[in-house]
């Protein structure tokens, strides 16, 4: 049975997919609404209506997949790695379900990048892959290396979790976001972030990302170390239920060439760096307070 929340998400969506359509028809065939028909609309502003609602339905997909398809992937690879029976089916569903995550974190990127008039566009598709690239290797590393606590003991890997989860909140708490207008909807959006941050590096204010992105990866990779040593101390909690040295191979391989994919990104491949910076008129803070959804996830 699905949880409420998600036929509530499934609803929005639905009503986002329509103001889509709705701003994508009008700019395609230049109509207007009874409401307009004394002011005629830019084709260009309908254009970017259509543009910012599709985004927003990118962002709910990317919310929905870290608050519930990464979890169920995580329960997935545990039942898997704690049965002594597997089958062919089970490594597929992993498989597509890594690929699924990792594909709505980049069309997300996408999305936002069309979306932000000052933000250069993702277009080339090497990008694209070695973005794509970085976030699952990481994401898969950071996936088993949970699932490994989890099999020695479900309390610590509930308290490493949380406690996580808590700093997350705290360093979004300390960017002071200003994202929703009202205050408890900034807690609740907050609260989602700091989930996502559990996960997956994003820079939730659209500011440079050298520092808080490495400090982020030093402290995964301390944590993963920290992981791998412990789950050969204690070897025999495994009970020979799975290849421990095959899945720590590939806990730290998918974490260094993840690394690597995100160095050569950021240093070759990134927008900012075969993409010429658009030039807007007028002042630089006037285009950030017309910037739909300033500080939102970008990186």
């Amino acid at each position: 049975m699905q949880p409420i929340w998600s036929y509530t998400q499934l609803g929005e969506q639905q009503v986002w997919y329509w103001f889509a359509l709705k701003h994508g028809y009008r700019a395609a065939f230049k109509l207007k609404s009874s409401r307009d028909m004394s002011i005629d609309v830019p084709t260009s502003l309908l254009h970017k209506r259509a543009i910012d609602a599709m985004a927003d339905i990118s962002m709910l997909r990317l919310f929905k997949t870290y608050l519930e398809s990464t979890p169920q992937l995580i329960l997935q690879i545990y039942i898997l790695m704690a049965s002594d029976n597997r089958i062919f089916s089970q490594y597929v569903s992993i498989t597509v379900s890594s690929i699924s995550i990792s594909c709505a974190t980049v069309d997300y990127q996408i999305a936002l990048r069309k979306s932000l008039l000052d933000k250069n566009k993702f277009v080339r598709t090497s990008s694209k892959l070695m973005y794509f690239f970085y976030k699952l290797l990481t994401l898969t590393s950071w996936i088993l290396s949970t699932v490994l606590v989890a099999i020695l003991s479900i309390k610590i890997s509930i308290v490493l979790l949380v406690f996580l989860w808590f700093g997350s909140i705290i360093w979004v708490h300390k960017q002071h976001t200003t994202f929703c207008k009202s205050r408890t909807a900034e807690i609740i959006y907050r609260i989602i972030v700091g989930i996502i941050l559990i996960f997956t590096f994003f820079n939730i204010k659209g500011e440079k990302t050298k520092i808080p992105m490495s400090v982020y990866y030093v402290i995964r990779i301390l944590i993963t170390l920290s992981i791998l040593t412990a789950s050969l101390f204690w070897k025999s909690t495994f009970n020979g239920k799975l290849h421990l040295s095959f899945v720590i191979t590939a806990v730290a391989l998918t974490l260094v060439l993840g690394i690597i994919f995100l160095i050569v990104y950021y240093a070759i491949f990134h927008p900012s760096i075969y993409y010429a910076q658009d030039v807007v008129d007028g002042p630089q803070n006037e285009r950030n307070e017309n910037c739909r959804i300033r500080g939102f996830l970008m990186q």
